[in-house]
């Protein structure tokens, strides 16, 4: 949990130098910086997803997290909380300062949780304590957070309760699993080995077209997709490699 809790408070430093100082910065100046962000997000999604091995794996996850995703409606629930979040600490009571808060959250709380750095690093802090790869995502998120505040707001902090949850989930999972599993956790051999397993590597692929959705809709702002939805596809793809293992 060590990686999670450094995750949550490079999130919440970051945030708050952006509130602080975002109203001096021109909005010219926050724009491009968005829209720069929006292309690195884009190009980083591109990178994870050529990482993948059969691209119908991801296409099928995608059409079935979609389905999931749309049937359980998970993006109104991540909207609700963010109004619900709004609601409580607030303090624009205006339309457009509501859309703005819930917009950060939103983005805010899919690009620090969608990525490989996200499942790995977690795995890594909970097997075996190291957590190098969280504490580069970190400052990664950091400058993130310092530059999504400036532009989207205080609903940016309230992403730390969505890192907290998932980030800090997968790690005592792994941390449990490992304990059952491999006693005091797994040495750089096996490590390496689950980073090149197919279901991580599809896993992996599957959140870099996420990704792109994310720059796509969020960051760029070039058509709304609600990208919310598609989160069962991380979850999807593994388990289609999964079942395509046991196909002689």
């Amino acid at each position: 949990m060590n990686g999670t809790i450094l995750n949550i408070a490079s999130v919440l430093i970051g945030g708050i130098i952006g509130l602080l100082f975002g109203a001096r910065i021109p909005e010219r100046f926050k724009s491009t910086i968005i829209a720069g962000m929006g292309l690195f997000t884009f190009a980083m999604g591109v990178q994870m997803f050529l990482g993948t091995e059969n691209p119908l794996i991801v296409l099928g996850a995608l059409i079935l997290g979609a389905l999931f995703g749309e049937w359980w409606r998970i993006e109104d629930g991540l909207h609700d909380l963010g109004a619900f979040l709004e609601k409580r600490f607030g303090r624009d009571d205006s339309a457009e300062g509501s859309a703005r808060f819930i917009r950060g959250f939103l983005t805010a709380s899919l690009l620090f949780c969608v990525g490989p750095m996200t499942v790995l690093g977690s795995i890594q802090d909970g097997l075996t304590g190291n957590f190098e790869l969280l504490a580069v995502k970190s400052v990664l998120d950091g400058f993130a957070a310092l530059a999504l505040a400036s532009t989207l707001g205080m609903g940016v902090l309230f992403s730390a309760l969505t890192v907290l949850v998932i980030q800090g989930g997968i790690s005592m999972l792994a941390a449990q699993f490992g304990a059952a599993v491999f006693g005091s956790g797994l040495n750089e051999a096996a490590q390496e080995a689950i980073r090149n397993d197919p279901r991580v590597l599809e896993m992996t692929a599957t959140g870099g077209v996420l990704l792109m959705g994310l720059a796509v809709s969020s960051l760029l702002e070039i058509k709304k997709i609600r990208v919310g939805n598609f989160l069962p596809a991380l979850f999807i793809a593994p388990l289609i490699v999964w079942i395509l293992s046991l196909i002689p």
